[in-house]
């Protein structure tokens, strides 16, 4: 899933550090930059716009008047020198609030932030169909077959296909494929959040895994590949339950 996302800044240089972010973070996509409020506001009422980096102090237009007459608004991360603008900010609802200089860490916090809100709002948007007689009918679709995961000064994309195994590790999740380890500081819930309840179940309170990846399972041990993952008491239940409403087995 690709953010669109656009860049308004009276100062250029501002602008060009804020572009320098967005190229070094794979789901972001800048499709304009704009210097003034204005030229902002007319772009955003034609164009479809997912997430806006926007400065608050501006001559034409402040970015907050800007908030406020928008009818139709994107996420907006709020960029400012000023931090007695912070309050005002959330005030308006957004996503959040970044004080000049900014890091390129605490970017991706605020990037990381969005994706999360987008990816969600995605997760719960409604297919509508027409059937042969004509009548509408509704299901939940999940566009994403992917997740971001945070790790040291990147985000590594991961897909879902290729996830062997997800294993606490203290502070760290490790996230198993056949070609990496993939170490980012998320808890289980979050993660257990993003990834798809269809295919993903944890089975002990530090192993997530994939459903389809399971090539055996025997005395409450499931084997992927040449590892072995014992089915705690905690989870067992809810395994099998699992398995069985899913229609993998029945008893």
């Amino acid at each position: 899933m690709k953010i669109r996302c656009i860049i308004v800044d009276d100062e250029p240089l501002a602008v060009s550090k804020i572009q320098a972010f967005v190229d070094k973070t794979p789901f972001l996509e800048t499709v304009g930059s704009f210097y003034s409020g204005i030229s902002a506001l007319e772009f955003m009422q034609n164009n479809e716009v997912d997430l806006a980096f926007l400065d608050i102090q501006m001559d034409d237009l402040t970015g907050i008047q800007l908030v406020e007459v928008l009818k139709k608004k994107p996420l907006i991360i709020f960029t400012t020198a000023y931090e007695q603008y912070a309050i005002k900010g959330f005030d308006l609802d957004v996503c959040d609030y970044l004080l000049k200089p900014i890091s390129f860490n605490r970017f991706l916090q605020a990037a990381n932030k969005a994706y999360d809100h987008i990816s969600a709002s995605v997760k719960k948007e409604i297919a509508f169909t027409v059937d042969s007689s004509g009548s509408m009918s509704s299901g939940s679709i999940e566009k994403n077959d992917f997740i971001f995961l945070k790790t040291e000064y990147r985000m590594q994309k991961v897909s879902f296909d290729e996830i062997l195994y997800v294993q606490g590790m203290k502070d760290y999740l490790l996230v198993k494929t056949p070609t990496a380890n993939i170490m980012t500081i998320m808890t289980f819930k979050k993660l257990e959040e993003m990834l798809p309840s269809k295919d993903f179940i944890r089975i002990h309170k530090s192993y997530i895994i994939p459903v389809k990846k399971i090539e055996s399972i025997e005395r409450n041990m499931v084997k992927i590949g040449t590892k072995f993952f014992a089915i705690s008491d905690t989870y067992r239940k809810e395994f099998y339950d699992f398995l069985q409403n899913s229609g993998f087995y029945t008893t």
